[in-house]
């Protein structure tokens, strides 16, 4: 208990001369400070302290020195329950922090911060904190896979050159330039509260969101699915899997950079692994090039054609006729100008839409079909193919696989 309160507003309100030109003078004894008074860069409560806190350090700050004495305010909303409604003991509907904290660690809470609109309140249950770990673990399982893929890639020794590179590897850097671009724009919205006297907001929700799609849909939808059996089945010294790896590489740097501002620890722990040796927080961004709009817009639409047949593999899938994607064999007839572009990738096609084979020939619009293989499946790649057993010291692996196992390796290009 304090027995030396004057008032309780003009206390808390005088913070900013005690403070900032008390017991924290030396972090702050920098101009304009010496002319003008004490200035913080921001000062963030709940909404009702526009009345309390706000208010009366304003009016001390205009009255010593004729200006406030912070740079920007941030306000935010009140932790509600799942409805919406006040916490409160009588209603039995109270979160306390640090037991979440016990129970599912501090980065949950961090997160559930982080991906909260807190301009209104903030509501908060079981069923939204079991919303909020799973997308932690999606995030967490998509750092794993990088981590585990790069485990013997040395972006000094092996990296590919960016020309160099498969067409579906510089796709996949260009996409995280993109959303980089946009992720530090919305992390660029809370400068603008420092910057002239502008106010501003700390958009840290829409990176969540962006991140959770980025790793949900672009990765682990896509790229990744389409990169395993190239991490996997490719000679671990050839051109085709160091051109993945060093788009992983790249990936990698720049996602833990992306969520060090909400998940800190997990991506301490990561950068341990690829970092300097440093700290992350010790680093800026990656230096990703400027994304690449011809190549966004043509992998763009081949993921619209590879959705279109994952549709119809799924009715075979539920038929019982397939197992695997990779039991399947599709035929397409496409418009001119997706024939063109399909017939682009050439033989890897295949591996765009993880099938053991791909035909399609033109036509006016667009039609999927979609049969299981007739031919046998590679024990090693898991694809149905017609050569499989033709190889006599290997009879259960096709050709494909004999040659990067003991020959020179097969040949990629786009996938």
């Amino acid at each position: 208990k304090s027995t030396d309160i004057l008032e309780v507003w003009f206390d808390s309100g005088s913070t900013f001369q005690h403070v900032l030109r008390g017991s924290h003078k030396d972090a702050y004894d920098r101009a304009p400070f010496h002319d003008v008074g004490p200035e913080a860069d921001l000062y963030l409560e709940g909404h009702d302290q526009h009345r309390g806190w706000f208010h009366s350090s304003l009016l001390l700050g205009c009255a010593l020195y004729d200006r406030a004495p912070y740079r920007g305010l941030l306000t935010h909303g009140f932790a509600t329950d799942g409805q919406g409604r006040k916490m409160s003991k009588s209603l039995g509907n109270t979160v306390v922090p640090q037991e979440v904290t016990d129970k599912l660690g501090a980065e949950i809470v961090r997160l559930w911060v982080a991906s909260t609109d807190y301009s209104g309140d903030l509501n908060i249950d079981e069923k939204i904190l079991a919303r909020v770990v799973d997308t932690y673990r999606r995030v967490r399982n998509t750092l794993k896979f990088l981590l585990a893929n790069t485990s013997d890639f040395d972006i000094h020794k092996d990296a590919v050159p960016l020309p160099d590179m498969l067409e579906v590897d510089r796709y996949a850097i260009s996409r995280a330039a993109q959303l980089q671009a946009d992720i530090v724009g919305h992390y660029n919205a809370a400068r603008q509260v420092f910057e002239g006297g502008h106010f501003g907001v700390y958009e840290f929700h829409p990176v969540v969101a962006k991140l959770q799609i980025f790793c949900s849909e672009d990765l682990g939808a896509f790229y990744l699915d389409v990169l395993k059996d190239r991490l996997y089945t490719t000679a671990p010294q050839s051109h085709a899997r160091r051109s993945a790896q060093t788009a992983l590489w790249h990936i990698t740097q720049a996602m833990l950079r992306w969520m060090a501002p909400f998940l800190s620890f997990t991506a301490e722990e990561a950068w341990a692994m690829v970092g300097d040796g440093k700290s992350i927080f010790a680093d800026t961004y990656s230096q990703l090039l400027v994304p690449d709009a011809g190549l966004l817009a043509k992998w763009t639409r081949i993921r619209e054609l590879r959705e279109a047949v994952n549709k119809e593999i799924e009715v075979l899938r539920s038929q019982g006729q397939v197992g695997s994607s990779l039991q399947a064999q599709v035929q397409l007839t496409l418009n001119a100008t997706d024939h063109a572009l399909l017939q682009s990738l050439g033989e890897d096609v295949r591996f765009v839409f993880i099938t053991s084979a791909v035909q399609f020939a033109a036509g006016e619009a667009l039609s999927v079909h979609v049969s299981p293989s007739p031919h046998s499946k590679c024990e090693r790649c898991w694809h149905y193919r017609a050569d499989v057993g033709q190889v006599a010291a290997h009879p259960q692996l096709c050709q494909r696989c004999d040659s990067n196992l003991h020959g020179v390796g097969e040949s990629r290009s786009f996938a």
